[in-house]
């Protein structure tokens, strides 16, 4: 095993998939099943395994949380890392933004208790620093979609 001089963070991959709900832009959300934050939305997304690319990990949470399979393009919004955004310890974040043309039917599964599309003026308070996330995520391309 290799040993290294400095400190490893955790990495995980999270989405904001937007998409028109009877006209109303809407963010995909799940209710976390496990701690922490356990029954607290948040976006779809975990830990990227060992040689899997952060975008691959992104969108295998994302099928396996929600069910929903999304082959389009994935917008990288930015790398989080602030100190206790996750209160299990150090981990950076790549959160990528999914533009679905039209709503498609979700699930919560995996380790999401819920999955369901929120209006993004209506959005419950989420865990870690996803509000955050999403706030960066909306732009004025995305709000013209609604």
């Amino acid at each position: 095993m290799v040993e290294y001089r400095f400190p490893r963070p955790a990495f995980t991959a999270d989405v904001v998939a937007f998409a028109s709900v009877d006209g109303v832009l809407s963010v995909l959300v799940i209710r976390r099943g496990n701690e922490p934050f356990a029954g607290r939305w948040a976006l779809p997304g975990g830990f990227v395994d060992e040689g899997e690319r952060p975008e691959d990990a992104a969108r295998r949470e994302l099928a396996e949380e929600t069910g929903l399979r999304f082959e389009g393009p994935l917008d990288l919004v930015g790398v989080y890392g602030d100190p206790g955004r996750d209160p299990r310890g150090w981990t950076v974040s790549a959160a990528y933004r999914a533009v679905l043309e039209r709503p498609a039917e979700v699930a919560g599964a995996d380790d999401a208790a819920e999955a369901r599309w929120f209006a993004l003026d209506a959005l419950p308070s989420l865990a870690f620093d996803h509000d955050h996330i999403v706030a960066d995520a909306v732009s004025p391309d995305i709000e013209r979609r609604a």
